[in-house]
Order: structure tokens, then C-alpha cells, then sequence
């Protein structure tokens, strides 16, 4: 079975949240729901985040799959599940393995702007990102309306000032635009930042071969 979503959503996990408008919200756990395009099909994922993990979820035909990171982007984990095909996968990143998926990332300098406008109910700041590797710059749309921990900011814009609501992600060269629906203080179900012990445990590059490459 192959599993063609993955290479872009690793890049947007990595890479790597409704509520008043009128009055910042400091949220310590809950979760982010966006929506973006995988291959062409429209995907929402729900990323549950708190101070020391994040954990993405998302569906791909009879798939469930899931990215698990801790804070300090040391450990990094895919977990598939297809209980059709009685599958349960977890893919365990080597610490070298992270370090290339992170070093390929880009790194930007930030120039606010004077842009504004409301996207899914949060009032945003236009913020032009320059990437210092190929000087291609992208528009991204962050709030101060609310605060979260570090762990649910793409890490590429942790300095950008803000909570970003609508940018593009990147990842080993794709890049996918993000646009978050809504942010909520909602507590991750039991088990949601652990791998459970019926997951057979493989290596990424037996992910790339499950997902048809890379």
C-alpha cells in the first residue's frame, strides 16, 4: 500500500489553532486544526500540542496517520495505522535522521508590514519572510490575538512575532500553503503523544519504501 501523502505533511509537522478576536488567549495545551493540500486533495489535520510535545493527525484514504515530535525537535516519529489492511506502523526517526529533515529547512529573516485582515476569525498582521538560502520571500499572515507554546509554531517561525494562520510549509524541497480554522484548549485523548505497543516499529527508510519513495 502506498502512502503518497507523507513527504508533505513530514514538511508541515516539521517544518515544524475558535474564539473572540477582541482578547488574547494564552493556551498552555490544546489543539490546532488547519487545513492544506496534499497531492492535490484538500486535508484537515488536527495538531495536538503542549509545552513538551505535538502530535499531528490526519487521515489518507483508509489511513490513519499521525507525527509525533517532542519540544526540542530530538525525536521525531510517523505512525500509520490501516486497520482494513490490519497495518500498524511506527516509523522511528534516528537522531541523525532529524537533523537532516531539520537542517534542510529554510531560514528566514522577517520584515512586518502594515498589511492587515481577519482570516478565520483572528485578526492578522502581514509579515514578509525572506529565506537567506535562495532570497525567495513569502507572505505570512500572524496574530497576537492568542499565545501558545513553542512547540506549536512551524519551526522556521519562531521568531517571525507571532502565531502564523496562514503560510506555506515547507519540507526535502515541497513546500504546501496552511490556513488554520480554528485554535481550542481542547485535551489530547489518552495515549495521543505515545506510541502504542502494537505498532510494529520500522526505520524511515522503511517508510520510503511504504510510501512509494522518498
Amino acid at each position: 500500500m502506498k502512502f503518497k501523502f507523507l513527504s508533505v505533511a513530514l514538511g508541515i509537522f516539521l517544518s515544524a489553532t475558535v474564539m473572540s478576536a477582541s482578547a488574547q488567549k494564552a493556551y498552555t495545551e490544546g489543539v490546532v486544526t488547519y487545513k492544506t493540500s496534499m497531492r492535490g486533495q484538500n486535508v484537515e489535520v488536527k495538531e495536538y500540542f503542549r509545552p513538551d510535545s505535538t502530535a499531528a493527525t490526519f487521515s489518507a484514504g483508509p489511513a490513519t496517520i499521525k507525527l509525533l515530535s517532542d519540544a526540542n525537535h530530538k525525536s521525531f516519529a510517523v505512525l500509520i495505522d490501516v486497520p482494513v489492511a490490519s497495518i500498524k506502523k511506527a516509523a522511528i526517526y534516528t537522531p541523525d535522521e532529524v537533523d537532516q529533515a531539520i537542517g534542510s529547512m529554510p531560514t528566514f529573516t522577517f520584515a512586518p508590514g502594515t498589511d492587515i485582515k481577519q482570516i478565520s476569525g483572528f485578526n492578522c498582521k502581514k509579515v514578509v519572510a525572506t529565506d537567506a538560502k535562495d532570497k525567495k520571500t513569502y507572505d505570512i499572515w500572524v496574530t497576537n490575538d492568542i499565545t501558545v507554546p513553542p512547540t506549536a509554531v512551524p519551526l522556521y517561525y519562531k521568531a517571525i512575532g507571532g502565531f502564523p494562520v496562514q503560510y506555506t510549509a515547507f519540507q526535502q524541497g515541497q513546500s504546501t500553503e496552511i490556513t488554520v480554522s480554528s485554535v481550542t484548549d481542547q485535551k489530547a485523548p489518552a495515549g495521543t503523544f505515545a506510541i502504542a505497543p502494537d505498532f510494529d516499529k520500522i526505520s524511515k527508510d522503511d517508510l520510503a519504501a511504504m510510501s512509494g519513495g522518498r
